[in-house]
């Protein structure tokens, strides 16, 4: 057990080499990511303002930014700058002139526009996006929106808009602009539960327990936050319900010893977390109330950070030490057909992908005796068993978690003594900190 000690306070908190190595180009990331496609270039004109309500420039200033963003945070466009754009604000297909954006310097493939009003203290939203090469029905969407007056509707009205665009012109899948992010923060003095917009605002506690608080995990229908907690009797698995604005029962994860590290299956009928109450730390599943809680694996060793398979809710991720050193093994959610996925180095904190084609982990291939490495990043897989290592030494990163549209991974970047969220594409690209405030760790990307 000599080996594991490095490993012991990592699993309070957390808890290779490949037989193949990673491949020219990493198509099968572009294609398993939805990243391999073409980038479409699109421009987004600032709104037409309609009325005299004070509220107006304000508001649509909000809205104009949001939406900018979010087209540019997709993974999928290149944005046309606005220092490029024409100065035009079309409110309506009529006022559009297609001509203007396609050529240079804007040079768009499409356009989205349209008018923004405030009336009653409501905000009332048209909008469309063209296609500039199709003379003769351009039109490739058209939305209308009514919400409060506010800069958070603001906000969630471009989201919504720019999700439309994104699903339209990415092949169908979803965009990411009204998910939300969950992660642990020091900044009001203790380790609580925070969440905050996929692109870092809106940042809010969740818990006020005063202890720590770690491995927030979201159910797959945004309705309960699982965690874990330290209280008087050690690590308990806990549940708040973001209906209710409460802590409610969760019986299976307080049975003794120490209970971590809860995760979901995509259905949320099960919950399974590390525990120790029979001994070495062991992967356990309870149902979505803590009910009926049981033991999958029993192996000398620990044996932490569960992740189901999203695609098959049949099929466990986790990390076990029963080697000295933390490795990443896959098993059948009743512990048989066990595999080994890595045989080397320091391999935590996997995440399987929306679409159970990819685990993301943190690995330190360098790992051992007077070679410190570097924690890093990387993307497997399992099917070929490629890899790719997508930081690169950029201090120490962990705890990757999958976005519902395959396309980005946001994790935890720790530099110097400062921890800090980071979000990018999944093939490392377009690195983007998200946290400035405090230590800020352990993200998790809701379902949706």
């Amino acid at each position: 057990m000599k080996g594991l000690r490095p490993l012991l306070p990592l699993l309070v908190v957390s808890l290779a080499g490949f037989s193949a190595g990673p491949v020219v180009a990493q198509d099968w990331v572009h294609t398993g990511t939805n990243l391999g496609n073409q980038t479409i270039r699109i421009a987004a004109a600032d709104f037409k303002p309609l009325g005299y309500d004070a509220q107006t420039p304000a508001l649509k200033a909000v809205f104009d930014a949001t939406l900018y963003n979010d087209l540019g945070n997709a993974g999928i466009f290149d944005v046309v700058s606005k220092s490029l754009a024409p100065q035009a604000m079309p409110g309506s297909p009529t006022e559009m002139v297609a001509s203007q954006w396609s050529a240079a310097p804007s040079s768009a493939a499409m356009v989205a526009f349209g008018a923004f009003a405030v009336n009653g203290g409501r905000i009332a939203v048209s909008g469309w996006l063209f296609d500039t090469s199709n003379t003769v029905n351009p039109q490739v969407l058209g939305k209308q929106y009514n919400e409060a007056a506010t800069d958070d509707m603001a906000r969630t009205i471009a989201h919504r808009f720019a999700d439309e665009i994104i699903s339209r012109l990415g092949g169908g899948v979803n965009g990411i602009a009204e998910t939300k992010i969950y992660f642990v923060s020091n900044r009001t003095g203790s380790k609580e539960i925070w969440a905050m917009d996929y692109d870092g605002q809106n940042q809010h506690q969740i818990t006020h327990l005063g202890s720590i608080s770690i491995s927030p995990r979201i159910s797959p229908d945004s309705s309960r936050l699982a965690f874990s907690t330290l209280g008087h009797d050690g690590w308990s698995v806990r549940m708040y319900s973001l209906e209710l604005g409460r802590m409610v029962g969760f019986p299976g994860g307080s049975a003794g010893g120490s209970n971590l590290s809860p995760a979901w299956s995509s259905d949320g009928s099960k919950v399974a977390f590390s525990s120790s109450r029979s001994g070495d730390s062991e992967i356990w599943v309870a149902d979505a109330n803590g009910n009926g809680p049981h033991r999958v694996t029993s192996i000398t060793g620990p044996n932490v950070s569960p992740v189901w398979n999203p695609r098959t809710n049949s099929q466990l991720a986790f990390v076990s030490g029963r080697t000295s050193e933390p490795q990443i093994y896959t098993m059948d959610q009743d512990g048989s057909n066990m595999q080994r996925m890595t045989d080397s180095g320091y391999a935590v904190s996997p995440s399987w992908s929306p679409s159970g084609a990819l685990l993301a982990f943190s690995w330190n291939r360098k790992y051992g005796p007077g070679d410190p490495g570097g924690q890093d990043i990387y993307v497997f897989e399992i099917a070929s068993m490629h890899w790719l290592q997508v930081t690169h030494e950029s201090g120490s990163n962990d705890f990757p978690s999958w976005a519902p549209d395959t396309r980005h991974i946001v994790f935890q970047r720790s530099i110097g003594h400062r921890t800090q969220i980071w979000t990018m594409l999944a093939d490392g690209t377009h690195q983007k900190q998200l946290t400035q405030a405090g230590d800020n760790s352990m993200p998790n990307w809701s379902w949706k």
